[in-house]
């Protein structure tokens, strides 16, 4: 037996027997049914956190009925996004400084579980859950942050998908369809019931669109199909109810048209949502199998034993044209305007052709022992990233179609395998005095990372392994954070924590990310009006940056990761929140601020950035952001808006990539009217004033932020 599983198992074991032994009678009679995994759990509970929070409703998510992951964040101080693709399929997050390549620097969960397909071995994969389907969004940052790891630099993004009935013999359910620009569709569905404590949901969610770029040949489309399907089920028993249990099963495909394929500056300027032939066969298409069982015992006192275990399949096969950097795109942008009999020979179309799996088991125990409030978790997990890619060479046309002229054999272009292990265990002590709350954590990680691989002329794996290498590493991770409530409107707090990101396979030297992360600030709340102003800042011993084509890297060094020594990062976030009432009416405003310096402290060259020198800023971390929200809330009719500014930032740090990506200012409006309490039907218009700015240049070509777009749809929901 795995010697880091029979370790985690018999934790597990101590934590069931001292649940089971410490009060062996319920004496709460608090009904909780169904248990949903939370990092916040309320907008009511955030000012019990030691660090910046921030929960997003499903009121507040139907308002805009977003579907883009990027656009909900936008308003969230302290995160970055840069877009991709226009629709949100494949975000780049980051938090307070980090980057935002691929997500590679926070910590995704799905209801409290790591969603990326390897989170330890290959945290730059391809995969984000279906936002639309979200029912509520937390952010978590700052000293708080360390009990979700493994990266905890940033903070955690935990998305919390559709729950369960839990009031007797109820049902919920809803329909919900929309057309739109570009050939958009959406249409969503759920239904659930609880009968005699057991309780079942179902849900359907798929959306696509034409694509708002335009090919020059054939009636090729630029968009995608997605389509999830959820099922749920929940059983209370025991007395009081205190055990629940929980099957969550989910399923997602995805169809895209989308390609790294840029444009150059000039062809932007002329026209900025054209797309070259070269990339018409173009085509990203996954699969995701999810289960997850949690299992929640409550007993005592306010005790409570929590448990989860989870198993997630992820296929994905990129087909994109693989040579897309600057000098490409300008002999692909010279060739459709000037074609010839010759054509361009020897186009390359990579099969980016991966699996990965995580599976794992974590739990929680959490103990009240009068002034003091102790968390005890404990996590094994395993993820790996199976690569067996091929190339295929194509001939551009003079009629601009494309020829295949040789197949490429699978397995040629990459073949190998990534793989970690994991173990885990947390411990976190809330010691109340009086208006004072100090949060003490302390988080243990005990990881083995494995690269294998076999020749690219090998796709049997049948003559050995070309290399087989292993990084160990353990490592402790201290949290210190407090709260102190002022008076009944103004909690003070302050935290410092330990930043952390375990060294990738493709880390040559096998150093980890480590930094040193300090918060303070406040949080106010008075009737009806309500903000939090948090300091931060971050200083690095090493900060990681991973290689991906996302960010521009060369096919032969995709998957590596280097070290860029020390990153200071500092800044402030502030939100202000109020709603103005009148007899028949309301007007609800909010506005966030990020402001944020970050510096590079020593010169180096950058496979990703370019070449780095003493003083230079992060890439795609602007300065300033802000958001205003303003809405107006009649008895059937309600609009709201939401304006963001970016400022502009670095694209790389080569001379032409500084400051390249322009600031923008992009509007989106929203519109319902309440036919019933059962019914409404909506408009919803994302950039209303159909901004064109540059959204990113990471491969050296621009890619467009989304055009003006419009929906219609109708709401059914009881």
């Amino acid at each position: 037996m795995n010697p880091k599983f029979l370790v985690s198992t018999l934790a597990t074991a101590v934590a069931l027997s001292f649940s089971a032994t410490a009060i062996a009678k319920d004496t709460s009679n608090k009904e909780q049914r169904f248990e949903q995994i939370t990092v916040i759990g309320s907008q009511q509970a955030i000012n019990d956190i030691p660090g910046s929070a921030t929960f997003i409703s499903e009121e507040e998510l139907q308002k805009f009925q977003f579907t883009d992951i990027s656009r909900v964040l936008a308003s969230v101080p302290g995160v970055y996004v840069q877009e991709e693709d226009g629709y949100g399929l494949r975000p780049n997050i980051g938090m307070r400084g980090t980057g935002t390549g691929r997500n590679d620097k926070i910590s995704v969960m799905e209801d409290g579980v790591l969603v990326a397909p390897a989170p330890y071995s290959a945290p730059s994969a391809y995969y984000f859950p279906t936002m639309g389907r979200m029912e509520s969004i937390e952010v978590l940052k700052g000293a708080a942050s360390v009990k979700y790891g493994p990266r905890t630099t940033g903070g955690v993004l935990n998305l919390l998908s559709r729950s369960l009935p839990t009031e007797p013999n109820s049902s919920k359910g809803m329909v919900d369809a929309a057309l739109g620009s570009d050939g958009y569709y959406k249409g969503h569905a759920y239904f659930g019931k609880e009968k005699n404590n057991t309780a079942g949901l179902i849900e359907v969610f798929t959306y696509g669109a034409d694509g708002f770029k335009e090919l020059p040949v054939g009636n090729d489309n630029t968009g995608f199909e997605k389509t999830d399907l959820l099922l749920k089920f929940g059983h209370t028993f025991g007395q009081n109810d205190a055990h629940n249990l929980e099957l969550k099963i989910k399923y997602s495909d995805e169809t895209s048209d989308e390609t790294y394929m840029g444009l150059t500056d000039e062809d932007y300027k002329q026209s900025p949502y054209r797309r070259y032939a070269a990339s018409q066969n173009d085509e990203m298409n996954t699969r995701h199998n999810a289960y997850q069982l949690n299992y929640a015992y409550r007993f005592g006192d306010g005790y409570e034993f929590l448990a989860t275990a989870y198993l997630n399949d992820f296929h994905r096969n990129w087909y994109k044209a693989s040579k897309v950097s600057e000098s490409y795109l300008e002999q692909y942008s010279e060739f459709e305007a000037n074609p010839t009999s010759e054509g361009i020979e020897g186009i390359g179309i990579k099969a980016n052709n991966r699996d990965y799996q995580a599976k794992g088991i974590q739990s929680e125990l959490h103990i009240p022992a009068g002034d003091h409030y102790v968390t005890v978790g404990v996590r094994y997990h395993e993820d790996e990233m199976d690569r067996f890619q091929w190339e295929d060479k194509y001939t551009l046309n003079q009629d601009l179609s494309l020829t295949l002229t040789e197949q490429g054999v699978p397995g040629s272009d990459s073949n190998r395998v990534d793989s970690a292990e994991a173990s885990t265990l947390f411990i976190q002590d809330e010691w109340t005095i009086d208006a004072l709350v100090v949060s003490a954590g302390l988080r243990y990680e005990d990881i083995t990372i494995t690269r294998e691989e076999w020749s690219k002329s090998d796709p049997t794996r049948s003559n050995g392994l070309t290399k087989d290498v292993s990084n160990d590493t353990e490592i402790l991770v201290p949290s210190l954070g407090a709260t102190y409530t002022l008076n009944e409107n103004v909690t003070l707090l302050a935290g410092i924590q330990k930043g952390y990101a375990p060294a990738a396979p493709g880390n040559a030297d096998q150093e980890e990310e480590e930094s040193v992360n300090i918060e303070f600030g406040s949080r106010f709340n008075m009737d009806s009006f309500s903000g939090e102003i948090i300091a931060f800042y971050s200083d690095y011993d090493n900060m990681h940056g991973n290689c991906t084509a996302a960010v521009g890297c060369s096919d032969d060094n995709i998957g590596d990761q280097y070290n860029y020594g020390e990153v200071e990062v500092a800044g402030f976030e502030f939100s202000a929140a109020r709603t103005f009432a009148t007899d028949t009416a309301m007007f609800p405003v909010k506005l966030t601020y990020t402001y944020t310096d970050s510096e590079f402290k020593n010169d180096f060259d950058s496979e990703i950035w370019g070449a780095v020198e003493k003083g230079d800023a992060m890439p795609y971390v602007p300065e300033n952001q802000v958001a205003l929200s303003l809405g107006a809330e009649f008895s059937a009719f309600v609009v709201n808006s939401q304006i963001r500014y970016v400022s502009d930032a670095h694209a790389n740090l080569t001379e032409s990539g500084l400051n390249a990506i322009d600031s923008r200012v992009v509007w989106d409006l929203a519109a319902k009217y309440l036919i019933d309490e059962n019914q409404k039907v909506y408009l919803s218009v994302d950039n209303l004033f159909d901004k064109t700015y540059v959204a990113n240049r990471s491969n050296g070509g621009i890619q467009p932020g989304k055009p003006r777009t419009v929906q219609m749809g109708y709401t059914y929901s009881f």
